[in-house]
């Protein structure tokens, strides 16, 4: 009977795990959809007032949701502040520190701290054109994500109930 319970409690844990893993995908394909999210508010909110960036970081961080808030409302202050030269390292800084807790993996990172180069150094018309594209190619990858996504789902959790027949087998 000993068996037969730890048996099921085995298979119940390592199905478990498939399916949680199977949850974090999803949540990261949701978290890219998200940061889309926030640069079309960026991108809309510099074509519609054609307002200085802190003040735009500072609109966007109060429609947005933490940690994108914290992130957008800190730009605008720093910029505000003048201390640093270059837009893009302030953006990078930033970018590492207040969206780090995402966790974002390294090519996605990368992606996040692109804007950093264009965003505070070009005209209107080119900014406008080159945040389409940018966020273009952050649709691209949330559409890589997402191809992957159901399969990877099914994977995770027929991988989690196999190993625990695998580990019931050798138990036994």
């Amino acid at each position: 009977m000993q068996r037969v319970i730890g048996a099921i409690l085995i298979l119940t844990a390592t199905g478990g795990a498939g399916y949680v893993y199977g949850k974090e995908l999803k949540q990261y394909l949701e978290k890219m959809q998200y940061f889309r999210y926030v640069m079309s508010l960026i991108k809309g909110e510099i074509a519609y007032t054609h307002a200085p960036l802190p003040e735009v970081f500072s609109e966007v961080a109060r429609r947005v949701k933490e940690p994108y808030a914290r992130w957008l409302s800190r730009m605008g202050a720093e910029m505000e502040k003048r201390e640093e030269y270059s837009f893009a390292r302030t953006w990078n800084r930033c970018a590492d520190k207040y969206l780090g807790a995402l966790n974002l993996k390294c090519e996605h990172m990368i992606l996040v701290k692109e804007p950093g180069t264009f965003l505070g150094s070009m005209e209107k018309d080119t900014l406008d054109h080159a945040m389409q594209m940018y966020l273009n190619r952050v649709e691209l990858e949330i559409e890589k994500l997402r191809d992957g996504l159901s399969a990877k789902m099914r994977v995770s959790r027929c991988l989690g109930v196999m190993s625990g027949i695998f580990l019931i087998v050798i138990l036994l």
